[in-house]
């Protein structure tokens, strides 16, 4: 493409950072310092300091042990406006809605983003209650939510480790959990049960359950979750009706056979 008058006032840097971004893709879901260099024919000095801007600015994680780097969620965050106009949060919508019908609850989907779930989907019941009218982009605390402790539960275990070395345990309820150990025992209890339950753990008066989403290589890439008030929750019906349908979403967007 021929150069202009105004590619005198293009940023250098700010190219480099976002073909950095661009590099990686399911076939390169992470990336070594020497295999970026290499792509922008440059020496290893040259994207140390992109890189090293863009983890600081939280759009890249390197794992301490490999050195590789990876994607963050907050990547998403980039075109959360540009999807809102799209078609992607309506890949998910005629799960949710069923599942809302099914259940009678909100139902969500939502991803990690550090110590914190992103909610990048939802179907709303009528009700009007705090906790239930997120908006797609809220963000609550991973440790007292649902969603939250089933995407903690599924990672590696270094990663978990990882994550609970700088997760803050702030109490909202008597029921959130403030200790490392209570934490990591409920989240191996939710790695074998499959799913995860929030019982007034976020906010008093709010029951939610949750069922991990992965990917193809069976990867967790998000969780899916109803979230009603307790009122409304009928105990009979939540291992017979509820848990059942909320798995049945998450195997459908997994791409699990039903």
């Amino acid at each position: 493409m021929p150069k202009t008058e105004k590619d005198r006032y293009l940023s250098n840097s700010l190219i480099r950072g976002l073909e950095i971004l661009k590099m990686f893709d399911a076939s390169h879901s992470t990336l070594s310092l020497a295999e970026i260099a290499a792509k922008m024919g440059v020496s290893r000095t040259v994207p140390f300091r992109f890189l090293y801007t863009l983890q600081h600015l939280g759009y890249l994680f390197q794992d301490e042990t490999t050195k590789r780097y990876q994607l963050t969620p907050k990547v998403m965050e980039l075109g959360f406006a540009f999807l809102n106009t799209m078609h992607l949060p309506e890949l998910a919508r005629p799960y949710l809605e069923k599942l809302r019908d099914q259940t009678g609850a909100s139902a969500h989907i939502g991803i990690l983003d550090g110590t914190e779930v992103v909610y990048i989907a939802r179907a709303a019941t009528s009700t009007s209650f705090s906790t239930l009218n997120v908006m797609i982009g809220s963000r609550l605390p991973a440790h007292a939510t649902s969603m939250g402790k089933v995407l903690l539960a599924f990672l590696s275990p270094e990663k978990r480790a990882a994550m609970l070395e700088t997760i803050q345990l702030q109490s909202f309820t008597t029921q959130t959990k403030t200790m490392i150990e209570d934490l990591n025992a409920q989240l191996d209890e939710i790695r074998r049960n499959g799913y995860a339950v929030s019982n007034e753990e976020f906010e008093i008066g709010i029951y939610s359950v949750a069922f991990p989403i992965f990917d193809r290589d069976g990867v967790i890439m998000a969780a899916v979750n109803i979230a009603s008030p307790t009122s409304m929750i009928n105990e009979s019906t939540i291992e017979t009706q509820i848990i059942p349908a909320v798995r049945e979403a998450a195997h459908a967007l997994s791409g699990y056979s039903k």
